[in-house]
């Protein structure tokens, strides 16, 4: 199915939003964090300062990554590298020096945006990997919110069509791979979303998500300045700071995550919470049960816009429209100038009707040119143009889209993708492991939780509280197994291969104590 609606005002790139937002709302707040406020001119103004200082520093035409918390200096540093001509490599501050290693090594930018916090863990995976110049900020270090010289203008806008954006996913293989996106895709997928969720001038955007994520840039980070609107940026999700924003900042737009809506109903200070204010709130991971939906609205009067999409997307494919009725388990309709279509899952090329459910497969400008050194999977992802997802869902005869299952190894655990590969690779690094195999399974809050399934060497002795500190070492929170299941043997398929659908059915335990992670603090868009 192919979307219908009109395209709003477009912009060339994101850059050109914010600069529009300074000159239609120079003095209404842009960015919002804690007890600091930046109006849009000033917000426009470091943006050009940090711009022409990354230039300075061989910037422009290589890459800036960053690797900075929720706050002011993340959005300065992300439209900085974007207006120097450089390409922005947004990096998980969750993630360990062991897997931001790997992704510095693959993306090899030029300079390091660092939070202060986070420099002396990464110095050294930095040197290894050649980075040349390391910035670190913070608003006890460096604030890149400070007064800019007077009269410095953004350097040339880069060409649309150039490489805004390099952004790591994770990989059926193990290892991130790098989606490169284009100024002009990442531009036209914010208008391609405010065509089905148009914004308010002047909204007022809760931010609880990594900005380093697909989601929180999308939804937050590029969508504040489209609409000459406010930034609330909060560290992390945690339910009283949000709660407590929500009525002391106005906010109107309210981007969530199964996660957030499920921890907020549950919340004793929910029902006192003053949510009159909020017009519209969004929702990705995963599809929210009907009764989760009607629960939402009852208790805030505004109901949850579900859609879809992936980092390899841009992100945004789909969405639940504003102003037609809700349909419980769809993630909505394509975003315009994008076709949506079910294939069969043998060959990716017999189209399927309403009803019958196959690989989900789109095509629109908003799609990646493709994957950093990754050929072979470049070419596996994108084929005649269209984007091949990895996910298995149906269309309705209305054309709307439902998920139904994953083709790809993958979990969602609280919104983060997490490839079980990955982890398992990191398993089998452990000298008393002989086997490992590691899946998701449903969980009611996190809506997945990661298990692994483990055999210990003949003679060799490992507990799990020894196997969770190697896997500490080496992966994000998000993808800590939440139990260890210890196995003679692991189960076979007739082809010899290790059969994950067994593991999935087998009981594991709730949660063990030497493997319960963390909560992951947000969400991200659903692959």
């Amino acid at each position: 199915m192919t979307a219908e609606v009109a395209l709003p005002h477009r912009h060339p790139s994101v850059v050109a939003m914010l600069a529009a937002a300074a000159a239609e709302a120079p003095h209404v707040e842009a960015l919002v964090d804690g007890g600091r406020r930046v109006d849009h001119a000033g917000y426009l103004a470091s943006v050009a300062a940090f711009a022409h200082e990354l230039q300075a520093l061989g910037a422009r035409g290589e890459r800036v990554a960053t690797l900075v918390g929720n706050s002011i200096e993340a959005c300065v540093a992300a439209y900085a590298a974007l207006a120097a001509g450089a390409q922005l490599v947004p990096l998980n501050p969750l993630l360990t020096p062991h897997e931001l290693g790997f992704i510095l090594a693959d993306a090899a930018p030029r300079v390091l945006v660092v939070d202060a916090a986070l420099a002396d863990a990464v110095r050294a995976p930095a040197r290894d990997a050649g980075v040349a110049e390391i910035v670190v900020v913070g608003p006890r270090t460096r604030r890149l919110d400070l007064p800019a010289p007077a009269g410095r203008a953004l350097p040339p806008l880069p060409d649309p069509g150039s490489i805004a954006l390099l952004q790591y996913t994770g990989g059926t293989t193990g290892r991130a791979k790098g989606v490169e996106l284009t100024h002009e895709a990442i531009a036209v997928n914010v208008a391609q979303r405010e065509a089905l969720l148009p914004s308010r001038r002047g909204d007022r955007i809760l931010c609880m998500m990594p900005l380093s994520h697909a989601y929180a840039m999308a939804m937050g980070l590029f969508l504040a300045p489209y609409a000459a609107g406010t930034l609330v940026i909060l560290p992390r999700y945690q339910p009283d700071a949000v709660l407590d924003a929500v009525e002391r900042e106005r906010i109107s737009v309210f981007p969530g995550s199964p996660t957030v809506f499920t921890g907020l109903l549950g919340h004793p200070r929910m029902a006192a919470t003053d949510w009159s204010r909020v017009h519209t709130c969004y929702s990705g991971a995963s599809a929210l049960p009907a009764a989760l939906l009607a629960r939402w609205q009852a208790a805030t009067g505004t109901p949850v816009h579900e859609g879809y999409g992936m980092t390899e997307a841009g992100p945004v494919l789909s969405f639940n429209p504003v102003g037609r009725p809700i349909r419980p388990g769809s993630v909505g309709v394509p975003v315009p100038g994008t076709t949506i279509e079910i294939v069969d899952v043998e060959t990716g090329t017999r189209v399927l009707g309403a009803g019958e459910r196959g690989e989900v497969r789109a095509r629109g400008p908003q799609l990646m040119r493709g994957y950093r050194h990754r050929p072979d999977e470049t070419a596996q992802a994108l084929r005649d143009g269209w984007l091949y997802t990895g996910d298995i869902g149906e269309l309705d005869a209305d054309g709307w889209l439902y998920v139904r299952d994953r083709k790809k190894d993958m979990a969602i655990v609280g919104g983060y993708n997490v490839y079980p590969r990955e982890v398992e690779e990191v398993l089998f690094a452990h000298p008393a492991v002989a086997d490992a195999a590691v899946v998701g399974v449903a969980d009611d809050y996190r809506g997945e939780r990661i298990v692994a399934h483990v055999v210990v060497r003949t003679g060799a002795r490992a507990d799990d509280a020894s196997l969770m500190d190697h896997c500490r070492e080496r992966l994000a929170r998000y993808k800590l197994p939440s139990a260890i299941v210890r196995h003679d043997a692991l189960p076979k398929t007739g082809a010899n291969k290790t059969d994950k659908n067994a593991l999935r059915r087998a009981a594991v335990p709730a949660r063990a104590a030497a493997g319960t992670a963390p909560e992951p603090p947000t969400a991200e868009m659903p692959p």
